[in-house]
């Protein structure tokens, strides 16, 4: 699983794809992948992404890796991973 506990918070692994109808986030046990309706200029993505998950999850997002890639690391700040998880398993 690409979620882990760290003492900030916890990481997700997500893969992004952009210019999406919808904004959704897919998940299984093998991957997160983020839905995100902006297309990939000037961190529109990015922006929408921690907004969005960060609304969703209830706590202050961050990029830690993967600014300009569809390969991200989130930091979900002061998360634990048992309530990230659960929380993306509702959302799908």
């Amino acid at each position: 699983m690409k979620i882990n506990e760290t003492k900030a918070g916890t990481t997700i692994s997500i893969f992004v794809k952009p210019n999406s109808p919808k904004f959704k986030i897919e998940y299984d046990q093998e991957d997160i992948i983020v839905h995100s309706t902006e297309e990939p200029v000037k961190g529109k993505v990015n922006k929408e992404i921690i907004k969005e998950v960060g609304k969703l999850l209830g706590s202050k997002v961050e990029i830690i890796s993967g600014l300009t890639s569809k390969q991200k690391v989130l930091l979900i700040i002061n998360a634990d991973k048992t309530d990230v998880e659960h929380t993306l398993k509702r959302a799908v």
